[in-house]
């Protein structure tokens, strides 16, 4: 569950999927140009697309998340650098490997009876 008030944050490109909790709050603060200990979540996917890791600081302690497809890959922007904000409905649908920009509905109703 994403704390209410917390931000959303894919980093553009690939990661060193090899690294640590410290490693990546160290990318997000010398090339996002963010602070990685203000409750925000920053979200990064691997080379092969099937990975990615997400931390977030509680104000407590930080916390590393990671999460692998076993088929397809992740949906990310085709920019090689930067950061892109999502809101907590698109993050659940990136993590599910559903195309976040565009979500399709399996069913609408016809009509109400």
């Amino acid at each position: 569950m994403i704390p209410s008030g917390a931000r959303v944050w894919i980093a553009m490109g690939h990661t060193d999927m090899r690294k640590g909790m410290q490693g990546l709050a160290l990318q997000v603060q010398q090339g996002l140009k963010r602070d990685p200990h203000g409750g925000d979540l920053f979200v990064f996917r691997g080379r092969t697309g099937s990975l990615v890791k997400i931390i977030w600081h509680d104000g407590i302690g930080i916390s590393l998340y990671a999460k692998r497809l076993e088929k397809g890959r992740f949906v990310w922007p085709s920019a090689r650098e930067g950061i892109v904000s999502l809101t907590n409905a698109q993050l659940s649908c990136l993590l599910e490997g559903i195309d976040w920009r565009n979500p399709q509905y399996s069913w609408r109703p016809q009509s109400a009876g």
